[in-house]
């Protein structure tokens, strides 16, 4: 479907995702996820850095992928607050612009629904993790619940078109493994406040052999 134009994906929803997805159980949730990340950290979906203040001291650097670039300014105080570096590499996780096995660690936060070829998207990251590195997630995706399943992939078109692309029906850990991934632990469960159908989630760690 065509967008609703380029002020829109990237003026408004950066700020909007920047209010929305930042608060709450959400920032809990995100601490959670960047534990046991290290060294050099590819985060795809960087976004205004709403992971930063999250990541352990043995994080070395971020090395950001984001397409939306307003991001990066609304991040400007998280960013200096932290003692992590931030080297913004790219805007295409479909194509990121780092040698293979380069990286120890990566980072995925409220992305994957909304990258056009996700399996794209995580092949390149399986290709940029050294052997054994991790990928850490927290997505939303398909619900098991059929009423709730059901909903998703009847508004999911819509929530695209509103959204960046987003999708509420991706079976994220099916995607993972369908990478090259082995999906080392997974943690399903709805987020709490959020209506259902946005918000059943998948938290997990993945590792490429």
């Amino acid at each position: 479907m065509r967008s609703l134009g380029a002020f829109y994906e990237h003026q408004v929803l950066p700020r909007v995702i920047d209010r929305v997805c930042g608060v709450g159980e959400i920032g809990d949730l995100r601490a959670r996820v960047a534990e046991g990340l290290h060294g050099d950290v590819l985060e795809i979906g960087f976004g205004s850095g709403l992971n930063q203040p999250h990541l352990p001291a043995t994080v070395r650097r971020v090395l950001a992928v984001d397409p939306a670039v307003t991001g990066r300014r609304l991040g400007a105080r998280r960013l200096a607050a932290s003692d992590i570096p931030v080297e913004f590499i790219g805007l295409d996780g479909e194509d990121i612009p780092l040698p293979d096995e380069s990286v120890d660690s990566a980072l995925s936060t409220f992305t994957l629904c909304t990258i056009p070829d996700v399996a794209v998207a995580l092949r390149e990251v399986h290709r940029v993790l050294r052997p054994g590195g991790q990928l850490h997630f927290l997505e939303h995706g398909l619900s098991p619940d059929v009423r709730v399943a059901k909903w998703q992939h009847r508004l999911t078109p819509l929530q695209r078109r509103i959204a960046g692309g987003c999708h509420f029906d991706r079976r994220i850990d099916e995607i993972v493994a369908d990478a090259g991934f082995e999906v080392v632990s997974l943690d399903n469960h709805y987020l709490k406040g959020s209506p259902r159908t946005p918000g059943y989630l998948y938290e997990g760690v993945a590792r490429k052999p």
